[in-house]
């Protein structure tokens, strides 16, 4: 157990749950005494690299506490992101997610930016996330900051829609032992174990290692999905204060997962298709250092380098890749009203492709690829407490599109303490992947006379996709124990993703139908997100998100191949704390249809609602256990269908229990 109710009252007030308007995490007691409008002064340090009051901030952003996290009993990140407005999370299987900000979601969402501690987790195989990769030890994040919108300026590539930076916390707290372990229908059975220890006067760290058992679920058309899932996990960190100006972190993980999974490939041989009953493995790891150094309130600077590495292996594919990522950066004051804040950047990547033959290839079959990028911004204080402008760029040039510019242009106004207003407007790129640029693939056969054999080819010379986004937004605490975030969008997308008809020809058995990737789509999406808290008795606190998104594309076959989102999403939480050991977290989820992605034709997904209950009981102060049923309200409901190449499945009901003791 990683925080326990000492206050309730006090506590529901501060950190007892994702604040979209006025979030913070609990770093401290003193954060026990903070209410609900205190809290927007808390700091979030993903909108501007630097820490800055999250009510200041002219961005969407959100927070997902370590208390968030606990009480809504989640299993993993994506569980935990569906906190956030504007976020869709759909879960494929047992293991597997479709994570998106405003749209455009899918299992290879490319226009969604991810950080661990600052290393970025996205694959540039198709410029998404793994996020089965990413099973970390839930007890030592942080919190997790959720930027809505584009962050290019600062992060660069692929923070077209969004950025989600996840936080572990400093291992100064985490100090002890912690013991986890549960089971249940879905949840078949997990544990982890972490230490932590100060090796000097300067020096704490710790380590952990975590497994988990998932059950397969069901498939749409009946019968076991043949999904289950299995990881083991471990790593550590130390964290080193040389001085009260100079900082040290080393980090790293590595991570080993067994995935089943039912898969349908296409061939041109009768009967024009191989069904398989496959075990996927895949491992990985990384290591980090990080360096800072302090000069003044106003002005410090950062030295980052980490190595990433992951293989996946299947049925379809040996995948390897290998990173290396060097990131400076530095923050100074030029004058008493304006703060800026540059940086560097640079990443090598190296990869190897081996495809099932006559399935596809990837051409060349090994690549290197460099990433260069700088950027500065700057923080203009118009008007003290009031009114402020920032501004900045990213530069950058990568391997596949040459030289981009990102800029970005935000303001502030503060009329009054309770209310903030803000604006803003953004450039942004989704820089070409290697799949978009050099993979050769078998898609569909069509059972015909001849055979139709439909190849879907990358495309070097492929665009980087652009985004203009234009930002709106809204926050106050005019009404005592409720605030009250609003944000609305407009964002207009070039240069899309398009399959292009090519030239059919007689390949000796059967006619091959070629679909070059060019930039022929175009689209624009507009929505509202609206989220509110309100702190209804001192134990008793209503979190409540919408979220509506509109999608207009320029052809019914741009719609087709990207897919439509949910339309309307709406989240209620309900967090009660009757005594200081017991707890009860009720949330609702209500989403819409969406039209997934088909490998031909698109695939609808119904509207579904959900409703998961966590009930908790500490019977002393180190040690908490808990009950937690998940999707209660039917027995199975589908939220994603990954049409390309396996069946469709359904999320099973669960139910799970937990226990977690610190010593």
């Amino acid at each position: 157990m990683t925080m326990r109710i000492t206050n309730t009252p006090k506590l529901l007030a501060g950190c007892s749950l994702l604040l979209v308007a006025s979030s913070g995490y609990c770093d401290s007691d003193d954060l026990l005494e903070l209410s609900v409008e205190d809290l927007l002064n808390v700091e979030v340090t993903s909108v501007s690299k630097k820490a800055h009051s999250l009510n200041d901030s002219a961005a969407a952003v959100s927070v997902i506490t370590q208390e968030d996290i606990r009480r809504i009993g989640a299993r993993s990140v994506p569980e935990a992101l569906r906190l956030v407005p504007g976020v869709d999370v759909a879960k494929i299987d047992a293991s597997r997610w479709a994570v998106s900000i405003r749209g455009f979601n899918n299992r290879m969402s490319n226009k969604l930016l991810v950080l661990v501690d600052g290393r970025n987790v996205y694959t540039r195989a198709f410029s998404g996330v793994y996020w089965e990769q990413q099973n970390l030890m839930l007890e030592d994040i942080e919190r997790i900051e959720v930027i809505r919108g584009s962050g290019a300026t600062l992060w660069g590539a692929n923070a077209v829609n969004g950025v989600i930076n996840i936080i572990t916390r400093h291992s100064s707290k985490t100090q002890g032992g912690l013991l986890v372990g549960g089971g249940g229908t879905e949840e078949k059975g997990f544990g982890a174990f972490r230490y932590g220890g100060q090796l000097n006067d300067n020096t704490t760290a710790r380590a952990y290692i975590k497994g988990d058992v998932r059950d397969q679920n069901h498939l749409t058309s009946g019968g076991k999905g043949n999904d289950g899932w299995e990881g083991v996990r471990t790593g550590f960190r130390l964290d080193s204060e040389q001085s009260v100006y100079d900082s040290v972190t080393i980090q790293g993980d590595a991570f080993y997962n067994w995935e089943d999974k039912q898969t349908v490939l296409p061939s041109v041989n009768p009967p024009y298709q191989l069904e398989f009953d496959e075990r996927i493995d895949s491992f990985g790891g990384n290591a980090l250092f990080r360096y800072k150094h302090i000069f003044s309130p106003t002005s410090d600077y950062s030295l980052q380098v980490y190595y990433d590495f992951y293989q996946v292996n299947d049925v379809q594919r040996l995948e390897n890749r290998h990173a290396i990522d060097v990131d400076f950066q530095h923050r100074f004051s030029l004058l008493e009203w304006n703060d800026v804040v540059w940086g560097a950047r640079y990443r090598y990547s190296h990869d190897n492709f081996e495809f099932r033959p006559g399935f596809a290839s990837m051409t060349p079959q090994s690549r290197n690829d460099q990433l260069v990028s700088a950027f500065v911004q700057d923080e203009i204080t118009i008007v003290e407490n009031h009114l402020w402008l920032t501004l900045g760029s990213k530069f950058q040039h990568n391997d596949y599109s040459g030289f981009e510019v990102q800029p970005s242009a935000r303001l502030m106004w503060a009329p009054h303490p309770q209310h903030r207003l803000w604006a803003a407007i953004s450039r942004a790129v989704r820089t070409p992947s290697r799949a978009v640029s050099n993979l050769r693939m078998l898609t569909y056969v069509a059972p015909t006379t001849p055979a139709v054999a439909v190849y879907i080819n990358g495309n070097p010379g492929f665009k980087p996709e652009q985004l203009i986004s234009y930002e709106l937004g809204y926050r106050t605490t005019m009404i005592d124990n409720v605030s009250l975030d609003m944000t609305v969008f407009y964002n207009d997308y070039k240069n899309l993703r398009s399959a292009d008809p090519g030239q059919a020809f007689f390949n000796g058995s059967y006619v091959e139908q070629p679909l070059i990737f060019g930039n022929q789509h175009s689209a624009k999406t507009y929505g509202l997100e609206v989220a509110a808290v309100w702190q209804m008795l001192y134990w008793w606190r209503w979190d409540v998100n919408y979220s509506l998104l509109k999608m207009d594309f320029n052809s019914r076959d741009a719609m087709e191949e990207h897919g439509q989102s949910p339309q309307q999403r709406v989240f209620v939480r309900s967090v009660i704390s009757p005594t200081e050991s017991i707890d009860m977290d009720i949330m609702y989820r209500y989403v819409d249809k969406n039209i997934a992605v088909g490998v031909i034709n698109p695939v609808t997904v119904s509207n579904y609602m959900t409703l998961d209950v966590r009930l908790a009981w500490r019977p002393e102060s180190q040690l908490e256990l808990s009950l937690t049923g998940q999707n209660l309200l039917a027995a199975q409901h589908r939220e994603y269908v990954n049409a390309a190449f396996e069946p469709a499945i359904n999320i099973d009901r669960g139910i799970y229990g937990k226990f977690s003791w610190n010593f």
